[in-house]
């Protein structure tokens, strides 16, 4: 650092105020995630208004609709209706512990496409030992106690599946989407930010990529809990104690659905055709063309979510579907932790600091093309397993991604999409993320049950990810264009 600029040197002090007051939890976590707003002028990184600018665009707007959405999917009891309907489904007759094994977690999946995937387990975790609870070892949450016979020993490592199944579906579930974790957010505002000039990435353009990634990471899943957990004879032992039976009275209790209940999943549904036919390609240019690109994701999220105060409920009077008062449990923390994200970024590019922390990692200059994607995937796999907020680890990772990307004189997508996705492998410790947490305090698993399927998950999603990156990525993102089409600002970067 004895040559770098000073500002670089203010960025660098600044990282570590923020990230220690982050991992300490010195003060609340969103009162930290604010500080960039009053540190970044003091300091000479860059304008009020210029920091004040990354808490609120379009990203954001994404964010606060379909949170609003998620509430109110929470509210009306939705997403638990939906996931009794398709573990029934899955349930089997005679019982199936694989493919009941599998219904819970395509169910956690799905909801985690179109909700945060910490929400998402949040919500699936009561419906998940609520089943378990009809078992044996069900009555004790610890799940350790001493096993007094195989029968027993086999229903606990079928509970261990189920909260494992949880815990990874949901983050698994999240990459699929923009809207199911923060760390796509991240990556989207980053591009956004330093390559105005490019194509945004849109909700359909990252779903065509990463959808099929997630879907093999969930296979692997799926496939490493039966061979770990779902034993011979487990199916005999499961049977007296859980049937269709307990499903449908669960369902019963919740009645028939009502016409708020229809409404909210027909604007949900809307919202997700409106995401993906906005831009699909460029000899299909999408609704969004009608108005002459100005409309965003944010803006189709923050208009739907518009709808469910304007609809009756049909349920008293007056009443609409959501009122402001059902809001206040708006995740505000993530939304300012995104905005913090964002601000971050662009401080430290303004600053110089990307410049200077990018040679820490140029060895990867001189890494073959093919071990580009692995090589990144494995240095924030590995990094976001210490740091508990893999939106943290997006944000320290892709600025300095693009500063390598940029002397390696390669598509910049190659480094941050692996960056990006390689932090949401966090599959080893219950610290590592919000829904790590959840499972483990449910008691079923411990850290000895984590790292036997996560390390296998994850460098399943590491295999995954290093075949799509080179050989899906160039059809859905253009990676294969020579650097002379990525950006004006980037051709004078690498001049």
């Amino acid at each position: 650092m004895d040559n770098a600029p000073a500002t670089s040197t203010n960025m660098l002090g600044i990282l570590a105020w923020i990230f220690t007051w982050w991992l300490a939890e010195a003060v609340p976590m969103p009162i930290t995630s604010m500080s960039p707003l009053f540190l970044f002028p003091l300091f000479g990184i860059s304008s009020a208004d210029d920091v004040a600018h990354s808490y609120m665009d379009d990203v954001i707007a994404l964010v606060l609709g379909s949170f609003i959405l998620a509430l109110a999917v929470e509210h009306y009891n939705i997403h638990r209706r939906l996931a009794l309907n398709i573990t029934l489904l899955f349930c089997g007759d005679p019982m199936n512990p694989p493919l009941l094994l599998f219904g819970i977690c395509a169910t956690t999946f799905f909801v985690s496409m179109w909700l945060h995937n910490v929400a998402a387990t949040v919500m699936m975790m009561p419906v998940a030992t609520g089943i378990l609870s009809r078992l044996p070892s069900g009555g004790d949450s610890s799940g350790r106690r001493n096993q007094h016979s195989n029968s027993d020993d086999l229903v606990t490592k079928f509970c261990k599946a189920v909260v494992l199944g949880v815990i990874y579906s949901a983050s698994i579930g999240g990459m699929s989407t923009l809207t199911g974790t923060g760390v796509n957010l991240i990556l989207v505002g980053m591009w956004k930010s330093y390559f105005p000039q490019e194509k945004p990435l849109s909700f359909n353009t990252w779903f065509f990529f990463a959808f099929p990634l997630a879907l093999v990471i969930f296979l692997a899943l799926w496939g490493t809990l039966c061979l770990l957990y779902c034993r011979k004879g487990s199916s005999r032992s499961l049977s007296a104690y859980l049937d269709k039976a307990h499903l449908k009275r669960e369902l019963d209790i919740l009645g028939p659905m009502s016409f708020a209940e229809k409404m909210i999943l027909t604007v949900f549904s809307i919202l997700i055709v409106l995401w993906m036919t906005r831009s699909i390609t460029e000899d299909i240019p999408g609704w969004g063309s009608l108005f002459g690109g100005r409309a965003g994701d944010g803006t189709i999220s923050v208009m739907m979510a518009t709808l469910l105060f304007i609809i009756p409920s049909k349920k008293q009077p007056g009443e609409k579907l959501m009122d402001w008062n059902k809001c206040k449990k708006l995740p505000w923390n993530i939304i300012l932790l995104l905005g913090a994200g964002f601000a971050i970024a662009d401080g430290v590019r303004s600053s110089g600091l990307a410049d200077v922390l990018s040679r820490a990692l140029d060895f990867l200059e001189n890494a073959p093309y093919l071990a580009i994607a692995p090589a990144v995937c494995l240095i924030s796999g590995t990094l976001t397993e210490f740091i508990t907020s893999n939106n943290a680890t997006a944000t320290i990772m892709v600025p300095l991604l693009i500063e390598i990307a940029k002397n390696m004189r390669i598509h910049p997508l190659l480094l941050m999409i692996p960056g990006a996705i390689g932090a949401q492998f966090a599959f080893l410790l219950p610290t590592a993320t919000p829904s790590n947490v959840v499972g483990f305090a449910t008691g079923y698993i411990d850290i000895r049950d984590m790292i036997q399927t996560g390390l296998p998950l994850k460098v399943a999603g590491i295999v995954a990810l290093s075949l799509l990156m080179p050989t899906l990525g160039p059809i859905v993102f253009g990676t294969d264009k020579p650097l002379n089409n990525v950006s004006r600002n980037y051709l004078h970067w690498c001049g």
